[in-house]
């Protein structure tokens, strides 16, 4: 498994959510509130780790949407970034990447274009780490590392948490 480097809640957390995602896909989007929710409810036990998988077969900006995303992690804003993605899934393209990284005060040159370029290891061993999982689309969740087949719904989600 790729290492956890996004994490949203406390690193400590006894419960670990981890979620293959693809900023483009829809299903995620959908899935992005039910999951901070979850972490945000938790009072610290459960943390959500994100990691890229993106389906560039089907999403043409994908995998340029996870290298923006990565140059937001560098600078902290990793989750700001990816709700800002989420929200404009439909508009994203180098342009709209420079754009939505001078609104949240990163350097467009370093979330689109060869400036991002960099980020594309991280990217990679993500989506190498999905594959050797099993992976095929997304979102998919695992709980625990064992992988969650249930509704992306919270009460769902809190029983299969509440399992563990």
């Amino acid at each position: 498994m790729p290492t956890d480097r996004l994490v949203l809640g406390d690193p400590a957390a006894p419960v670990t959510v981890t979620e293959f995602g693809d900023l483009e896909c829809p299903y995620c989007r959908s899935a992005a509130p039910v999951l901070r929710a979850l972490v945000e409810e938790s009072a610290g036990r459960v943390r959500l780790v994100w990691h890229h998988f993106p389906l560039f077969q089907v999403h043409p900006h994908a995998l340029i949407a996870a290298l923006a995303a990565e140059a937001a992690a560098e600078q902290g804003r990793f989750w700001e970034m990816q709700e800002a993605l989420f929200a404009q899934q439909d508009r994203l393209a180098e342009p709209d990447l420079r754009a939505v990284g001078a609104r949240l005060g990163l350097d467009p040159d370093l979330v689109a274009g060869p400036g991002a370029q960099r980020f594309a290891d991280l990217v990679e061993a993500d989506y190498l780490g999905g594959l050797d999982l099993g992976i095929r689309g997304t979102p998919t969740l695992l709980i625990q590392g064992e992988r969650y087949r249930g509704p992306v719904e919270l009460s769902a989600l809190r029983a299969a948490v509440a399992a563990v």
